[in-house]
This record gives structure tokens, C-alpha cells and sequence, in this order.
């Protein structure tokens, strides 16, 4: 077939593909993937392109197709593209929207995490309303420094912004002042009674003799509660002594704690539980809609009864189901465990499911989102499986990523009876659709590294837009030129590199094996953070450029 019907067929397929109109940097691009012998008259196929793409445009969509069917050629029915999902509204909107996407700074971000980080920001979006960031941090012992950075640098890598960031630990006497408005309300009282008396007595649905103290008695212990030992007295809640879970029953607000914490120091000795500080600054901060797991309806029954105390109407909550994933660790305090016993190498080891370590494997912060925002705030439980994530990654990668050669256990050979006029430099696009990026230059002289694995069960092989080898005695003779030819004998076409033009190169998976292998010499251009396509063996990130390139695994 000559170059002016090579050309036609390609710009009918790619305008049959686009409702009629073919691109011609996409036909270019189809041509110098797929036809590899005119991949050294560039200038000839742009100058004929041009003119073939005007006159396939000019046909109707009928006719295109019309004429590929004379062509032989039968697409595919593509399926209309899923329209992307959007959020369901939300209830009871009069206001102004507030949301708060509120973390426990003890480690960096999870995927789990990133569930209601997205939704409240994909929200406070939807309705030009506002998202405050609050770290909550009034339990010293789960505190690690370095999280209240790693935090927001995780909710920056996936797109979301902030309004406004406020912190717990600075607001303890804000606690304090709304902890001695429920007591003189009757709504609290300090209780001194053992942990296993109340619990008996809790357990009976019977009140605990400090249950009905005097208010002033009640506001004389909150004052001395200060000096006491850690364990002798906390603040509790009044709710329902029959209510028929337990957990609800008088709950603690405050307790005593005698640790440092990492941001105030010895300052404080008494902080609030979760529940206790979450009401008040749900309430002060304005929060009209809370979305949060279905783990929390306990926790949301309890702030009712704080509302209630102090007079407030409380915001809307929603409740979405759990969400499941396969084969990932997401507890904050295991991860932690396993990186001081020297199991994971770190935060972003390739093994966990922690936004940076999901990071540093090449997934896209935009893939993360439209999962999450796929699977939404429905209180039915969802399963979220890396299948899933690696589909909506690769649909984005596919466009951004160049492609280059990787050889995974290399074995080196020298092609036997190799034509002279054969070798010299082959071209190959750094990326099949968009020929602008240019092309990459690969030596061939015939001694070659391929691919240990290629070797077996095969006869012929076809090296990409070389030649054709046949495999004999454990070496490498040479066959014939065309691809043709390779098609005809069912050969298996294999990916190389050049054995006296290299890059070294490793890729450490998912399960942190490290699979050491070589470059083709164009790869010398990749920076940190680049994302390829490693021919035949996978999407990659480049970590390290040194003497050697590190790469992380993304997925197929």
C-alpha cells in the first residue's frame, strides 16, 4: 500500500472516531506508531497528510464510514462514555454551606481518609460555600508532630483547598468556658466514682452517686479537677441512663491526661474527649452539614444530647457506609508500628495505602478523586478494589505518559548474518499519539539485550521496528525485514535495547521487589516524578536519576 492510501485509511478511522472531523497530529501519529518504514520521510508524510485529512472532512460521517468499508476495515463499537458522576445535593440548604474535613494528626493521610476529605471539599465547591481544615488534636498520646504538616501537603497533592485551618489544641480554653456553662446548666457533672463502680452502675441503667451533686458542688470539683491525679475525676454528660447502648450513657467530655503534648507542652492538663470538642466547634464555627462514615451514628447520638444541653440546633448529618479495601493496610497506629520495627521502609512504602505512598507508586491525585466521588456518600457499604483505581489512572496516564523500552533481566546477543545496510539508528515517537514531543533515537547494530523471558516458546522473533530474528542453539540469527514477514510466521514481537547504548535501570514493585533491568539510551532525558510507559511492562514514576534510574511501579 503506498503512502497516499496508508494515509487516507488512517484519517478515515481516526474522523470516523471524532463524529467526523480527523486531527491531523493524530493521524500523523497513527502513522509513524503503526508503519514503522516511513518513520524516516517525515517531511514527506506531513506535507500528504495535510491535503488527505481536508478531503476526509469534507465527507459526511456516512460516507467515511461508507469508504473504511470498502477499505476492509471494521471499528469497533465504542460505548457511549459514561458521563461522569456527580453528588447527589445535599439536604436542607438554607444558608451558606460549611463544611470540615476534620483529622486526627497521629500520621499522614490514608485513601480511607481521602474519602471525606474529597466529598466535603467536591461539596463545598458545589455550593461556593466554605471548608475548614481542623485538626483535632486534644489527646496528646495519638499526636505525632510531623503529621500536622504531612496532612495538609497530602490534601494539597489531591487538589483540595482550605478555607481555613484551625487547630484544637489552641482552643482548649474556649473548651473550658463551655465545659463550665453545661455544668452551671445541669447538663454535666464531675464524676469521682472508679471507672469499674460506674460501669457496674452504668450497666444497671443506675445513676452514680455523683450523678445528682448541687451545681455549685459540681463547678467546686471542675475547679479543683486541675491539681487532681490523672484518673480521679472527669466531666460527664448527662443522656438517657436507659438508653439501650451502653456507650451513650453519661459519657466522658473531659479527662485528665498527664503527657505533654507536642504543641503546648505541659500547659493544659485536662482536654476534651473528641465528642465534646467536635460539638463546640461544630456550633462556633457555623458547620451546617456534617459528612462522616456510618462508624459515627454512636458519636452523632451522643453530640445530640451536648446540643440539647446547651440550647443549640444542631448541623445536618450524613452518614455514608464503610468503605472496603482489598489488601491494604490503612490502620494509622499498625503503619506506624511496622515502620519503627523496620517492616515498612517508611510512610510511603509502596506496600500501604497512604495518600504519599500512592503518591510515589505514579497514581494520580485525579483518579483518587473520581473514585471517591463515583462511590459518593450512600450509607450502603462499598468496596473499592486497586482494579478499579488503576482503570481511572489509566486513562489519564495513557495521555500524559512517553513511552520508552525497559529490558526486565536482560541477556545480551549478538545477531548472527546480520545485513550490513541494516543497521544504523531507529525512530521511534516518544508518544504514538502526539508526534510534537518528537522522537526517540535507538542505536542498532545488531547486538542487542532482550528479555530473558522472550526466549522461550518462541521460534521467530520480531525486535520493534528492527528485524526479524530466528532463535537457534540458544542464539539469534537474522530472518528477514518486514513486519509482514514477522506476521506471517506468528512472530512475537519483543521490546530491546541496544547493548553498547544503556541506561541501568530498577523498578520496585508494589510488594517492594526490585526488578533490575536497562534503559534505552533516550530514557537519559527522564526527570524526577516523571510518569512513562515502560513498553510491554507497566506504568512507572521515576524516584531517582543518579548512575542509575529508579522507577516505582504503577500498574499495567
Amino acid at each position: 500500500m503506498n503512502l497516499e492510501k496508508i494515509i487516507y485509511k488512517y484519517a478515515l478511522i481516526n474522523a470516523v472516531k471524532h463524529k467526523g472531523k480527523a486531527m491531523e497530529k493524530a493521524v500523523i501519529g497513527a502513522i509513524m506508531s503503526n508503519e514503522p518504514q516511513f518513520r524516516k520521510k517525515p517531511q514527506k508524510v506531513l506535507q500528504k497528510t495535510k491535503n488527505i485529512v481536508e478531503k476526509v472532512n469534507k465527507l459526511t460521517p456516512k460516507e467515511q464510514k461508507k469508504e473504511l468499508k470498502k477499505l476492509g476495515i471494521k471499528l469497533k463499537e465504542k460505548k457511549e462514555a459514561e458521563k461522569k458522576k456527580k453528588l447527589p445535593p445535599l439536604p436542607n440548604i438554607q444558608e451558606k454551606v460549611i463544611l470540615r474535613f476534620a483529622p486526627n494528626p497521629s500520621g499522614p493521610l490514608h485513601i480511607g481518609h481521602a474519602r471525606a476529605a474529597i466529598l466535603n471539599h467536591e461539596y463545598a465547591k458545589k455550593y461556593k460555600g466554605k471548608l475548614i481544615l481542623r485538626m483535632e488534636d486534644t489527646d496528646p498520646r495519638r499526636v505525632d508532630p510531623k503529621a500536622y504538616k504531612m496532612i495538609q501537603e497530602d490534601l494539597k497533592w489531591l487538589g483540595i483547598k482550605w478555607d481555613q485551618l484551625i487547630i484544637q489544641s489552641d482552643r482548649i480554653p474556649t473548651y473550658y468556658k463551655h465545659a463550665t456553662k453545661l455544668l452551671e446548666k445541669g447538663g454535666g457533672y464531675i464524676c469521682t466514682c472508679k471507672p469499674t463502680e460506674f460501669k457496674k452502675l452504668k450497666d444497671q441503667s443506675k445513676p452514680c452517686p455523683c450523678r445528682n451533686l448541687p451545681t455549685k458542688e459540681n463547678l467546686k470539683r471542675w475547679e479543683k479537677m486541675q491539681k487532681m491525679p490523672e484518673g480521679k475525676a472527669v466531666l460527664r454528660v448527662k443522656t438517657d441512663l436507659k438508653h439501650k447502648n451502653p456507650a451513650i450513657r453519661d459519657w466522658v467530655a473531659l479527662r485528665i491526661v498527664d503527657e505533654p503534648h507536642p504543641r503546648t507542652g505541659k500547659k493544659y492538663r485536662i482536654y476534651p474527649t473528641m465528642n465534646f470538642a467536635v460539638t463546640i466547634d461544630d456550633h462556633l464555627l457555623g458547620i451546617t452539614h456534617v459528612l462522616r462514615g456510618k462508624d459515627h451514628i454512636t458519636n452523632t447520638e451522643k453530640q445530640e444530647y451536648l446540643y440539647k444541653h446547651l440550647g443549640w440546633k444542631p448541623p445536618t448529618f450524613i452518614h455514608y457506609g464503610r468503605l472496603h479495601m482489598e489488601n491494604i493496610q490503612l490502620s494509622t497506629s499498625k503503619t506506624k508500628e511496622g515502620i519503627q520495627k523496620g517492616k515498612y521502609k517508611g510512610w510511603d512504602d509502596p506496600r500501604l495505602g497512604t495518600i504519599r505512598a500512592i503518591k510515589r507508586r505514579g497514581i494520580q491525585a485525579q483518579a483518587i478523586r473520581e473514585a471517591m466521588i463515583e462511590i459518593g456518600a450512600k450509607i450502603a457499604d462499598s468496596t473499592l478494589t486497586w482494579k478499579k483505581i488503576y482503570g481511572l489512572n489509566k486513562n489519564i496516564l495513557e495521555e500524559i505518559a512517553n513511552r520508552y523500552f525497559f529490558v526486565a533481566e536482560p541477556q545480551p546477543f549478538k545477531i548472527k548474518n546480520l545485513p550490513e545496510h541494516l543497521k544504523g539508528t531507529i525512530e521511534r515517537p516518544l508518544h504514538p499519539d502526539h508526534p510534537e514531543r518528537g522522537q526517540r533515537k535507538i542505536p542498532f547494530n545488531g547486538r542487542v539485550y532482550i528479555q530473558k523471558d522472550d526466549l522461550k516458546k518462541a521460534k521467530i522473533l520480531r525486535l520493534v521496528d528492527a528485524v526479524n530474528v530466528k532463535i537457534k542453539n540458544n542464539s539469534l540469527e537474522y530472518h528477514s525485514m518486514s513486519l509482514e514477514e514477522a506476521r506471517k510466521h506468528n512472530a512475537k514481537i519483543i521490546h530491546w535495547v541496544p547493548m553498547d547504548e544503556n541506561i541501568p535501570a530498577n523498578v520496585i514493585m508494589p510488594n517492594t521487589k526490585i526488578v533490575e533491568g536497562l534503559l534505552e539510551p533516550a530514557a537519559k532525558s527522564l526527570k524526577i516524578d516523571q510518569i512513562v510507559q515502560l513498553e510491554r511492562f507497566g506504568f512507572a514514576r521515576v524516584d531517582k536519576t543518579n548512575k542509575k534510574t529508579t522507577f516505582y511501579y504503577t500498574h499495567k
